[in-house]
Parts: C-alpha cells; sequence; structure tokens
C-alpha cells in the first residue's frame, strides 16, 4: 500500500513527473489522471483550492520552499531544483465558451435545491423586462435569481406555534448575482453589482462559472469577502457542482 502524501508532496511530484509550469487545477487534474490523486487523504470537494493555497503559502512563509511562482495570470508554479531546465510549455486550448448566462441558471437551482446550506427553492428575475427605469439599471436592482428557504418541513407543529407567538422567523432570503467569468478586470464591477442587488437578503453570493487562476484575485475575492460579506460559488458546468465562500 502506497503511503499517504500531501498536498504540497503531491504537486512537488506532479510537477517533477510533467517538467512543465502548472496551475493548481492543472496539477490536481495531472494527480487524477496519473493516480496520485488517490494518496490524499482529503474529504473536502474543491481539492485543487486546497492544492492552490498551500503552495502560494509555502511561497511565501518559507525560503526553503521548493516551488516558485513561475507566472501570475495564470497562476502558475514550478519547482527550484528543475529551474535552470527549460520548462515544457504546451500551448493551452482557448474555451470556445457556448452558452449563455441563463443557461446557467437551471443548474444554479438545482444546486442551491440540494445542497444543505441552502435547501432553497430559487426563481430566476427577469429584470430586462421589469418596468421603469433607464435601460440597464436595473441590473444593478435586481439580482439574476433569488432563493428563499422555508423550514416548514423541518419543525414540527408545536415549534412553529412556539415562533409565531414569539413574533420569529428561520425563513432565509438569498441573492444570487451569475456571471460566465471572473477575472481581476471585472471582479470589482461584479462583486459591487452582488453587493448592491443584495441589500434585502440574508445571504448574498457572486457567481461564476469560470474564475481565473490569478492569486491577485483570490486575495482581492478575500478581502471584500471580509469587508462585504458577499460569498463566492463556483459552479462548473464540466464537473459536480462547487461551492465556496
Amino acid at each position: 500500500m502506497n503511503e499517504s502524501i500531501t498536498f504540497l508532496k503531491l504537486a512537488e511530484m506532479v510537477i517533477e513527473t510533467t517538467k512543465r509550469p502548472l496551475s493548481y487545477f492543472e496539477i490536481w487534474d495531472e494527480a487524477v489522471k496519473s493516480g496520485l490523486s488517490k494518496r490524499v487523504n482529503t474529504k473536502g470537494k474543491t481539492p485543487w483550492e486546497s492544492i492552490g493555497a498551500q503552495v502560494y503559502v509555502d511561497i511565501r512563509d518559507n525560503p526553503q520552499s521548493v516551488f516558485y511562482q513561475y507566472s501570475k495570470r495564470p497562476t502558475k508554479f514550478f519547482l527550484k531544483k528543475i529551474q535552470g531546465i527549460e520548462p515544457v510549455i504546451v500551448p493551452e486550448k482557448k474555451e470556445i465558451v457556448t452558452y449563455s448566462e441563463r443557461d446557467l441558471h437551471p443548474l444554479l437551482t438545482r444546486f442551491v435545491n440540494g445542497n444543505q446550506h441552502f435547501k432553497a427553492q430559487v426563481k430566476t428575475i427577469y429584470h430586462e423586462s421589469s418596468s421603469g427605469g433607464k435601460k440597464g439599471l436595473n441590473e444593478w436592482l435586481h439580482p439574476d435569481l433569488v432563493g428563499v428557504y422555508l423550514p416548514f418541513n423541518d419543525y414540527d407543529e408545536v415549534t412553529l406555534r412556539v415562533q409565531k407567538s414569539l413574533s420569529m422567523s428561520s425563513a432565509k432570503l438569498f441573492s444570487f448575482e451569475l456571471k460566465k467569468e471572473l477575472n481581476f478586470s471585472n471582479l470589482r464591477q461584479y462583486y459591487f453589482q452582488a453587493v448592491s442587488n443584495s441589500s434585502w437578503a440574508h445571504e448574498g453570493y457572486l457567481v461564476a462559472a469560470k474564475i481565473a487562476e490569478d492569486s491577485d484575485l483570490i486575495d482581492e475575492l478575500r478581502r471584500l469577502n471580509n469587508a462585504f460579506g458577499i460569498g463566492l460559488i463556483r459552479l462548473n458546468p464540466w464537473r459536480q457542482n462547487e461551492v465556496g465562500f
């Protein structure tokens, strides 16, 4: 039986084998192909995010790190011990986007409805047909989707009577701003659009099908989340639904 390895060791082994700079998504994909992923003890839904965070922190805080950041946008990592070797550069395939934001609504709806954090009913808001206001104004007034969690199936009759007598409500309202792609250039526009459209909600989220592999983007997302509390959902049409906060 093979010994278990850490995410850092996995990243080192993958990069040393491929001999090319890799993003954290690419490291995990290569690990899955080679079977190395089975040697990591993790139950997380987004192990590639764990790889990215651990390698990034190791480079920043550990002078003896075996890694260095090869490129910034996209963020790719390489090994110091093979730094003198000309890396194998594989031309990136341009992704052909054949879907619209509205095409992603059913996918987000199924995810939010079935996820234990939300368990919410979701409805699309057709703000383009909303009456009043200048063209485009409603994009900053209404989110793309709204969700509501009603706990009536979870609570028995006695609990509901107590809540009613105390004028309490356990219903939760959610706001979702959905985009096809999130990168550093559009982050602030999209994030503050989500902030503007979620003032009435208990929880607001910015949702994207593609998030650029950019360490500066991740740092800024964390800062904005700490300041304004808008969560982030990465909704991947090609993999099992992923959620991050």
